[in-house]
């Protein structure tokens, strides 16, 4: 499909199923793919998250983060292996992979190259975005895209949101990728529902990965839960309290899921 037809495809979002009171979309790489392209094609303002452990403890302790989530998001992907599990353990899903935000960002750049989809990338600093741009063009040479913006490291007015969501929108993009991390990318792009008229795609640390400014885990240690401790053993000062107390918390709610 070319973006030159004229014909729209309107998305059917895939029903979500609770993990710990938060809706999670059972879902695989297609099916998450083709509903977000699909999205694109339509002009349809959409939100969606990539969730691991981290931001689904986040919602489960943070009201706003929660009603953000519950309220506004249309597709909520199991971004971290233990939420996969705990569909699959919870709901009988069968998910053979979860859904990881940075492989999913690669593959609907593949799309989006093919079918002539412009897009635009939203957070991190300059530095990371002009390496991410460099990167992307050399492997995706036709790929559009339409703008790269780095936000201030503060509150935006809600002047200088207006005018964020005008830039985008007339910049001719049709998906935004938003790296602010978790969970300030998730709260912002609720606040934009309806204002920017694309899906916006929350890919947290994938912006960083795809620039190459910091290593992704090795496969072994991703297919395995444990891309926390390679992430927890490269930043320690940063990391141990999201990762140790988060785990621990997660852990603590499954065991009460299943008693």
């Amino acid at each position: 499909m070319n973006m030159e037809q004229t014909y729209q495809v309107t998305p059917v979002w895939p029903a979500r199923k609770e993990v710990f009171g938060i809706p999670v979309t059972p879902t695989s790489y297609k099916e998450a793919t083709d509903c977000i392209i699909d999205a694109a094609i339509a002009s349809v303002s959409a939100c969606i998250d990539f969730m691991p452990v981290h931001g689904l403890m986040t919602a489960v302790e943070d009201p706003r983060f929660d009603e953000a989530i519950k309220k506004k998001f249309d597709m909520v992907c199991p971004d971290g292996q233990p939420v996969r599990w705990a569909l699959n353990k919870m709901h009988k899903a069968r998910l053979k992979d979860r859904v990881y935000g940075p492989t999913l960002t690669l593959r609907l750049l593949k799309r989006a190259e093919e079918e002539n989809i412009p897009v635009y990338f939203y957070g991190s600093t300059e530095p990371v975005l002009q390496k991410l741009k460099n990167n992307l063009l050399e492997k995706y040479p036709m790929l559009i895209i339409s703008g790269m913006e780095s936000p201030p490291f503060r509150a935006l007015t809600d002047q200088e949101n207006a005018e964020t969501a005008e830039r985008i929108n007339s910049s001719g993009a049709k998906i935004l990728f938003i790296g602010l991390g978790c969970p300030k990318q998730e709260l912002w792009a609720a606040s934009q529902k309806g204002k920017i008229t694309m899906p916006m795609l929350c890919v947290g640390a994938a912006f960083d990965f795809h620039a190459g400014t910091v290593k992704q885990a090795p496969a072994w240690m991703q297919k395995r839960g444990l891309e926390w401790l390679y992430r927890l053993c490269k930043e320690p000062g940063r990391l141990w309290k999201r990762y140790c107390l988060t785990n621990t918390r997660f852990l603590a709610a499954y065991i009460r899921s299943q008693v």
